[in-house]
């Protein structure tokens, strides 16, 4: 490496660290209110980067920096809340580990309409949610909430989705008796009649009531994450005995303010067309014009509107693109009803 490039490299880590202990302080000294006005601050460093900036990075690559430098900051101070639909050791929970390496405060709620009133009254920085299945579909639930609340979907998670036989025994042949939700009981339906065909079957609200439940019961079992097994201290008799093994689940994280733009976004909106002939084609149209990726498109009955359908659509691009930009222009005049879910990045498999 360059000597001059290593010294500025050990520059830069002396002046963030310096800048991450003066900004602490700060928050420390503010009052509670204040502290939740820090997130508006992101607008000073626009006008900071707009205003200095040489022109050898673009805006949005200092914005990235400053971004990751103020995050860490606040989060060092004010512990970040993340809701998700629990209990803990739910495939949310896993979803909810994999989007935040770091230190979070999880905090469980009963359904997905909890999750998005937490992020709503501001109770939680963010939350966690399943929104499709590989092999069961969209969660309706989580599109309903989408289309009534004002939240934004900022990230994505993929999880592939496996189920393990957890138990206090430790061998199989103990098992008479089998907990778990009726979701995990139908897609190992295979692999429990080949193996414990007599065994009893009980349904349970979750998978991990289901292994809180084989921990008290003497010669049961439940089906459920690996990680509910490290969490009730059960053993794991059997691993990846879901009978398809490519069965994913998407995970959102949903908040308040929309995601920077990466280079490598997917947008998700809701719409209505107006029922006339080729008004579909009509509204797709300017996909294709501008060359643009649909990733995903689903229909679903309108509830409030008898025999009319709403429409899920995800794209590649982010919603300051200039052709998404383009693009939602032309189908705004196609539509009855358009909303934007969301821009945020692609999680590849």
């Amino acid at each position: 490496m360059n000597k001059e490039i290593k010294e500025i490299d050990i520059e830069i880590i002396d002046l963030v660290a310096k800048r991450v202990e003066l900004y602490k302080n700060d928050l420390n000294n503010r009052s509670e209110k204040d502290k939740i006005s820090i997130l508006d601050e992101e607008d000073l460093i626009k006008k900071i980067i707009k205003e200095k900036n040489p022109g050898i990075l673009d805006d949005l690559s200092y914005e990235r920096i400053f971004n990751e430098i103020i995050s860490n900051s606040i989060y060092s101070v004010i512990p970040q809340k993340v809701s998700f639909l629990g209990p803990e050791g739910t495939f949310t929970n896993l979803a909810l580990n994999e989007i935040f390496s770091g230190s979070v405060k999880k905090i469980p709620q009963k359904t997905i309409a909890d999750v998005f009133r937490s992020v709503e009254k501001c109770e939680t920085s963010f939350g966690v949610i399943p929104i499709e299945n590989s092999t069961e579909g969209a969660v309706t639930f989580t599109m309903d909430e989408l289309i009534d609340t004002d939240v934004q979907i900022v990230a994505e998670k993929n999880i592939r989705i496996s189920f393990s036989l957890i138990s206090i025994n430790k061998e199989i042949t103990d098992v008479k008796k089998i907990y778990s939700h009726p979701q995990p009981i139908g897609q190992c339906k295979l692999w429990i009649s080949k193996n414990l065909p007599n065994a009893e079957i009980v349904l349970v609200d979750s998978t991990s009531a289901a292994a809180k439940l084989a921990k008290k019961d003497k010669n049961s079992a439940a089906i459920a994450s690996h990680l509910a097994s490290e969490l009730y201290h059960l053993n794991s008799l059997e691993t990846h005995i879901e009978d398809f093994k490519q069965n994913m689940t998407r995970f959102i994280l949903i908040g308040l303010k929309k995601s920077n733009r990466t280079g490598n976004d997917k947008t998700s909106i809701v719409c209505s067309i107006k029922d006339n002939a080729g008004g579909l084609l009509s509204l797709l149209q300017p996909f294709s014009d501008l060359g643009i990726n649909m990733m995903r498109i689903e229909s679903r009955p309108d509830k409030k509107k008898m025999w009319e359908y709403l429409f899920f659509i995800d794209f590649a691009g982010h919603i300051d693109d200039e052709l998404v930009v383009k693009a939602l222009s032309q189908m705004k005049d196609k539509t009855i009803f358009l909303k934007i879910l969301g821009s945020y990045p692609i999680d590849r498999l």
